[in-house]
């Protein structure tokens, strides 16, 4: 927000400097950007922030100045004089679409004279970088940057049946703007017609077709709210940008629709000459009046940790426009302004008091009274995910929501469910809300190893969206990791995550086939029966159309599942505190007999002595022992907590383990040890 020196003058009386004016602001929440010197004004560029559109506009600034420093604050009152002709017998208003236009007002002044806006105007505008036009149109940007509401002016004779009708585009309607620009429109925007075309783009941008010129006599004057959420839309998707769109998009002050209107007549017929008709043209409901806010003065030295005066406490929010409901001793409830959307409970007030009395002035060590927080379950989880990736030397990454249509084609093996589409991109093709988070971090894969990185292990917590067919898709929070190590280093990090989470709880591995994956060493990963994730080789056509230089393995779980079995209390259990035996077993087996599945069938046979069993190695001969077979090393590892085995308890479990492969699996012992 440009904000010019000698124009707030005319609000507030500035008897301090520009540069103290500029830190008060500041530090009350208008961060200050710069001030430059032009002409004989300063133009103060201040940030406003998206809660408060209020500060979009000079009186906006000057009431934040009038309360800050404690001085009066001058609004001009835009009274006008009846007009002899009624206004809705000059022109039509009619909304079709309140959802996109809730409220439009409209007033008529004839027999206008088109000139040269005078100096002061004129001044006025360039210090802040506004290009004069003519002196109509130039109130309308005055008034604009005055109040913060944005207004346009129509040649009246140019409106085809002299009327204005607020409806939606129709498909693909083309409609000329001001700046010499065609757009095709959609359903899901407004535009401002006549009785046959488009003439403006509402909240946007007006229409060459009405626009005013040296030959307008008669205009019509719209003021009128608009949905932020459709101009913003609209803006993004036609990439137009205005300042009236900048202030509609953050929501204007229903109460000054009426006074920006009366405004702008009001400048207009004193540089434009020219008969006002009598009274306005409305479409909307009026607005209704804000709810009452309570504040109790033992909340603001409880929260901010310094006393403050209760008259202090009614002074700021009275000077901030709230209207006293009632007061006494221990609270005051107040109505909050048209233009302070943002205020709404008792903490809004209480960091009004703050920000108005200074920051600066609570000391560092004030003592306010703090309660420790307490994590959720669902954050437990996902520290203790975070904690076991990078243990296992993963970095975490950061990706967007929405990928392209091709990523989100590549894989999506938690739904075949077409995905959702975003409206507004969020990046340059990117409109598609994913629906796994692999792609996205196999492009990371890709910008790490563009750059010559030598280590690339990245993981992601984030959620996932799977349409439903009705209602709102399932938000399924992931883990999703890629890896330039092999299936079985990146099936042992699964093993460690689960086993963190709950001591003894195992996976179980099925085939899963998929073409951005390997055929043969892929895997669907199932936790006590459910679907827990997917886990594999990235292919050659995979590497090939992902940019990848090398081999790469990617990982994703459903993270909710891994906490419907957390243990979050800590466990623990005394060592034992006698030594362990170890037996190795080669075994050949068919070569479609999986390793886990034999794991298991290991785990089974040895009982509550087996402390682990460790995959060692596969080796295939089929010379020696026929084709279509490999071998199988494994080591056993086994104690006991009560007493030391002897080499005979171990040898049992060892033969019973190779007695129920044998059985299971009909694998065939080759060695022992």
């Amino acid at each position: 927000m440009l904000v010019s020196w000698n124009w707030l003058k005319d609000y507030v009386a500035l008897d301090m400097t520009p540069a103290e004016l500029a830190e008060r602001l500041m530090m009350a929440g208008l961060n200050h950007e710069s001030t430059e010197q032009v002409g004989d004004d300063h133009c103060i560029d201040l940030e406003v922030t998206s809660n408060r559109p209020d500060c979009l506009g000079h009186i906006g600034v000057a009431r934040e100045t009038a309360v800050l420093f404690n001085r009066d604050l001058k609004v001009p009152s835009a009274a006008l004089k009846p007009g002899k002709t009624p206004a809705s017998e000059l022109a039509k208003v009619s909304v079709s679409c309140p959802d996109l236009c809730p409220r439009y007002t409209a007033r008529v002044i004839r027999g206008v004279k088109i000139a040269p806006s005078p100096k002061w105007l004129v001044d006025r505008l360039q210090a802040i970088g506004v290009a004069s036009i003519n002196n109509v149109v130039d109130v309308t940007n005055y008034v604009l940057m005055e109040c913060g509401q944005p207004l346009h002016a129509f040649d009246l004779a140019r409106l085809n049946g002299r009327e204005i009708r607020v409806r939606r585009a129709e498909p693909n309607e083309q409609f000329a703007a001001i700046d010499h620009k065609t757009y095709s429109l959609d359903g899901q925007m407004c535009v401002i017609a006549d009785a046959t075309r488009a003439v403006a783009l509402g909240g946007v941008m007006g229409g060459v077709d009405s626009e005013v010129s040296d030959a307008t006599k008669d205009l019509l004057i719209e003021s009128a709210m608009f949905s932020p959420l459709s101009i913003r839309t609209t803006s993004r998707k036609l990439t137009l940008r205005s300042p009236s769109s900048y202030r509609f998009e953050r929501g204007v002050d229903p109460e000054g629709v009426d006074w920006a209107s009366r405004r702008c007549c009001e400048l207009i017929l004193e540089l434009a000459s020219g008969e006002l008709a009598d009274g306005v043209i409305e479409a909307g409901p009026k607005p209704t009046e804000r709810e009452t806010v309570s504040l109790r003065f033992a909340q603001v030295a409880r929260i901010l940790g310094i006393d403050i005066s209760e008259a202090e406490v009614r002074r700021i929010l009275l000077a901030l426009g709230g209207k006293l409901v009632s007061g006494g001793k221990e609270s005051i409830t107040v109505q909050p302004p048209s233009w302070r959307r943002d205020l709404t409970r008792e903490i809004d007030l209480i960091e009004e008091v703050a920000r108005i009395h200074g920051y600066d002035k609570i000391p560092e060590d004030a003592q306010v009274p703090m309660a420790a927080s307490h994590r959720t379950d669902h954050e437990r989880v996902l520290a203790k995910v975070r904690q076991v990736m990078t243990a296992a030397g993963f970095d975490e990454a950061l990706t967007a929501s929405v990928v392209p249509e091709k990523w989100s084609a590549a894989f999506s093996p938690w739904s075949d469910a077409s995905p959702l589409v975003a409206s507004t991109p969020m990046l340059k093709g990117a409109d598609r809300l994913r629906r796994s988070l692999i792609p996205s971090l196999l492009d990371a894969r890709r910008l790490n190893e563009s750059v010559s990185n030598p280590v690339v292990e990245l993981f992601e917590t984030a959620k996932i969206y799977l349409p439903q067919p009705k209602g709102l898709p399932v938000e399924q929070w992931t883990l999703a990791a890629t890896s330039g190590g092999d299936f079985l280093q990146i099936k042992g990090v699964v093993e460690s995550l689960v086993a963190s989470l709950r001591n003894g709880a195992s996976i179980e591995t099925i085939d899963f086939s998929h073409e951005l994956l390997e055929a043969g060493t892929a895997a669907e990963l199932k936790l006590n029966g459910k679907r827990l994730g997917f886990l594999g080789a990235v292919s050659q056509s995979g590497l090939k159309a992902f940019g990848l230089r090398g081999a790469t393995t990617v990982l994703e779980l459903n993270i909710g599942l891994l906490a419907g079995i957390a243990e979050l209390i800590p466990q623990s259990a005394a060592l034992s505190q006698f030594p362990a035996i170890e037996r190795d077993l080669n075994l050949i087996v068919d070569e479609a007999i999986r390793w886990a599945d034999l794991a298991g069938t290991v785990r089974s046979a040895a009982g509550d002595m087996l402390e682990k069993v460790d995959y060692l190695s596969t080796y295939r001969d089929a010379q020696k022992d026929g084709p279509n077979t490999k071998r199988l090393h494994f080591s056993l590892t086994l104690r006991s907590k009560e007493r030391t085995m002897t080499s005979e308890e171990a040898d049992q479990i060892r033969d019973s383990v190779v007695a129920a492969a044998t059985k299971a699996h009909s694998a065939r012992l080759l060695s022992a040890i």
